[in-house]
């Protein structure tokens, strides 16, 4: 099987790696090639990663069309990520029924370019909400990995190899991919469904359920803040009940907690989609842009403008690396 991963700017050394070693890996324990692996960059040569490591590659002139799945991998900000010969090569490999895939940010690209229409796929929970406010009509899954016909795409980082396990088992068999698996001391195959990320009561180390109950109601009240009353009402505390379990568990009163989730939201909207300030500041509970903009700059100590522009230049940074 052909296998190539077209890395843009941007992206991270780690998701890739979990997703080429599996296939090395059963290469090796088959004792044959399976997989024939290649790396393919715009103009070829040495494609550095985030991290400052990187794979040589092939021009896309260079490596040609004659592969069986090509993932495109992406990190940064693939909403804002553009490259003209890019988005011909995948268009050449779709109109050839070449297999597409994606990881990490690369299910977005494939998107953007209108190569997941009816097709059920996964993307790194970063640029979920960015990818709704393009088209509400793309069937994202917040799974780990999807494989939906001749489209596999996943999350990125280690759902990588998961995503590559799962793959391995399909075409080679369950027993094989476990082999697989403990050869890198991975001794659980996590499911395609499980979640990408923990919840915001793990992160904060919370079993209070009363306190779970209030956080979760400040996750899915971004854009439309409850009060303080209504918090407590609908976590079964009084007010007063609900500010001692904050103060005392997080650290922190229940209202400041609260806007600042809603501007570290702002803050991702920013830098991770095209939405003008004004509906980001909506998005994150805002109804006045000058509370949002004052509210924000106390917070990150950059106005909201600045947060984008900055964004937009260090993506302009990193293409021309």
């Amino acid at each position: 099987m052909r296998v190539a991963f077209v890395l843009t700017t941007g992206y991270s050394l780690m998701a890739t790696a979990s997703a080429v070693e599996p296939l090395r890996a059963a290469n090796h324990l088959a004792g044959k090639k399976l997989y024939e692996i290649s790396f393919v960059s715009t103009h070829g040569g040495l494609a550095k990663s985030t991290a400052g490591g990187g794979f040589d590659t092939l021009s896309m002139a260079e490596s040609g069309l004659d592969f069986d799945l090509v993932f495109v991998v992406a990190g940064g900000n693939p909403m804002s990520y553009e490259d003209p010969e890019l988005s011909r090569y995948l268009r050449k490999l779709n109109a050839r029924k070449v297999k597409l895939g994606g990881i990490s940010g690369g299910p977005a690209i494939l998107a953007r370019h209108g190569l997941m229409e009816n097709r059920r796929f996964a993307v790194h929970w970063q640029h979920i909400e960015a990818l709704d406010e393009l088209s509400p009509d793309l069937l994202i899954e917040r799974r780990l990995f999807v494989v939906d016909r001749d489209r596999y795409t996943c999350a990125g980082g280690v759902a990588a190899l998961d995503m590559m396990l799962a793959i391995v088992a399909a075409e080679h068999g369950t027993v094989f991919a476990q082999a697989v698996s403990d050869w890198f001391i991975h001794t659980q195959i996590r499911l395609a469904n499980e979640p990408q990320r923990s919840t915001l009561a793990q992160q904060l180390n919370i079993t209070h359920p009363a306190l779970i109950a209030a956080t979760n109601l400040m996750t899915s009240h971004l854009a439309d803040p409850l009060s303080e009353q209504q918090i407590a009402d609908l976590s079964g505390l009084s007010s007063r009940q609900l500010q001692r379990l904050f103060n005392e568990q997080i650290g922190e009163p229940v209202m400041q907690f609260y806007r600042r989730m809603r501007l570290e939201k702002a803050n991702e909207l920013l830098q991770q989609s095209t939405l003008p300030i004004t509906e980001v500041a909506i998005a994150a509970g805002f109804s006045s842009l000058s509370h949002f903009s004052r509210s924000f700059r106390d917070q990150f100590d950059v106005t909201p403008r600045r947060r984008r522009m900055d964004s937009r230049k260090s993506m302009t940074v990193v293409r021309s690396i």
